[in-house]
């Protein structure tokens, strides 16, 4: 009879802490409607990313079972990625002038139905069709998770905003590192299955996701604000303003954009300078990272001599790191910006790109597993640190009705880049710079120059970005000038919350 009743206290338990996580989360966030927003955006991303860093946790069994290399390992994941970089154009496109929220619902289910052809694959051929598949469905996340962010979240708090919803692609990078890697060393198969379960479920709450009015009219902090207040400019925006900095007048973009075809919205995204710096910067540094997701495991288990449970233990505790500098970038350079540092969102990821290739080698080249601990963990807070200034910047300098072309386009050039990290860590570790441990230690060594480069790139931008804030704006303000009542009405102000406010 102690049984249930024990059963029952546990269960309450967990209920009191379900529901005492969820209102601090609401006060964090800013309400049960934000919460849930910002959630399901970090889950799409999430479950992403665990996919990317399943197939490199589970490389050991992959290539005993369908007899392959690292090169054919790094080509799983490098088809996925190009293939999502060549979709994600027309996803950019669908963005911007169709329900995002239900384009991307319909995107999940088929990547849940790719995870489970990828389970059932018999071989070699059919995996990588397979994956060539799910790269079709992750291509959707990238242009329309940008798109939305941009329209429910105002300008002031964007870095805080991609702070969180970037912690869940880094949850997702560890729950495939971790858990689905340890799953993953009884059965591959049953890796991608666990994959594929919750992909149905994330579609469903997609599905039920308001979809906010476009042009940036920030939904989640209009609640009791007369509509004048709208055209209120964003931080980045009044900052340039009081500088009197002013915008480049053959680039100011009235509503005509909004029939731009690709060719012509390529050329506008491609003719913002800061644009391309920030393209070029993050491809690099992602480019470091995927070789780091599908590579880690393995070179840990070499590289320290240890079993892949300790080597995935190792990497949840970087993954804390890296999560840590997601969660503080984004404040911090949303914190500058308020006080008036105009080039915050280059800076900070400019500096941190350069500290973490620093910080990586010492990591690289010790056999201690203690002694490469600390510098891996920070070198991981400074890489990911990268991420919520460049996403927020990316925002600034692009019109609102241009945000899902933008973005589809920027996420193929980088994504191009990307997907051929895998597979030239491979080639790199497995013939070039020479074979097993020693291979993968040469190449993660040689390729940090290009995490050392995104920095250097990225602090180049400082000259550019003023001007483009304000040129994006004036095209904004062009915009809703020709537009007027056009624009569709922003949701009664009880349906969204005001923000927190943020601590000082």
């Amino acid at each position: 009879m102690q049984n249930p009743g024990r059963g029952q206290r546990w269960r309450r338990r967990a209920g009191r802490l379900a529901a005492t996580t969820e209102r601090h989360l609401d006060q964090l966030l800013g309400g049960a409607e934000r919460r849930r927003i910002i959630v399901v955006l970090a889950a799409v991303l999430a479950l992403n990313s665990a996919d990317s860093s399943t197939v490199g946790a589970a490389a050991t069994q992959l290539r005993h079972d369908l007899h392959i290399d690292n090169s054919k390992i790094g080509l799983l994941v490098a088809v996925s990625s190009l293939v999502a970089a060549l979709a994600s154009i027309p996803f950019g496109i669908l963005a911007d002038r169709f329900r995002r929220t239900r384009i991307l619902g319909v995107a999940i289910v088929g990547w849940g139905a790719a995870m489970v052809w990828s389970a059932t694959a018999a071989n070699f051929s059919g995996l990588l069709t397979a994956r060539l598949f799910l790269g079709i469905g992750t291509a959707a996340a990238g242009p329309i998770v940008a798109s939305l962010v941009g329209d429910y979240f105002g300008g002031e708090e964007r870095g805080r905003i991609y702070s969180y919803i970037l912690t869940g692609e880094l949850a997702g990078a560890g729950l495939g590192f971790a858990v689905t890697g340890d799953i993953a060393a009884l059965s591959w198969r049953a890796a991608f299955i666990f994959l594929a379960l919750p992909a149905l479920y994330l579609a469903y709450r997609v599905f039920r996701l308001p979809e906010p009015p476009r042009g940036n009219q920030n939904p989640l902090r209009t609640s009791g604000v007369p509509d004048e207040a709208l055209e209120t400019p964003t931080d980045a925006q009044r900052v340039a303003l009081e500088r009197g900095i002013r915008p480049d007048p053959d680039k100011i973009i009235g509503p005509e954009i909004r029939s731009f075809g690709i060719i012509k919205a390529t050329r506008v995204v491609l003719s913002i300078r800061t644009n391309v710096i920030l393209i070029v910067a993050s491809a690099f540094g992602y480019f470091y990272l995927s070789g780091i997701e599908t590579f880690a495991v393995e070179y840990t288990k070499q590289q320290y001599g240890i079993a892949q449970a300790v080597a995935n233990l190792l990497l949840l505790v970087l993954g804390a790191g890296a999560a840590f500098g997601t969660l503080t970038a984004g404040n911090l350079s949303d914190r500058l910006l308020k006080r008036g540092f105009l080039n915050a969102r280059v800076v900070v990821p400019g500096v941190a790109a350069i500290l973490s290739s620093f910080l990586f080698l010492p990591a690289i080249f010790t056999r201690q597993t203690f002694t490469a601990l600390p510098y891996l963990t920070f070198a991981a807070f400074m890489l990911s640190a990268q991420n919520p200034p460049i996403d927020a910047a990316r925002l600034d300098i692009v019109p609102p009705l241009l945000w899902g072309r933008a973005e589809g386009i920027r996420t193929a050039l980088r994504t191009g880049l990307q997907s051929l990290a895998p597979l030239i860590f491979g080639l790199l570790s497995n013939s070039i710079l020479g074979h097993g441990r020693l291979g993968l230690q040469r190449t993660f060594a040689v390729t940090l120059v290009l995490l050392f480069a995104s920095g250097v790139i990225l602090l180049r931008a400082v000259k550019t970005y003023p001007q483009d804030v304000a040129t994006a704006s004036a095209s904004r303000d062009r915009q809703r000038a020709a537009l007027g009542s056009s624009e569709p009405p922003a949701p009664s102000p009880s349906a969204w919350p005001e923000p927190p406010a943020v601590p000082s």
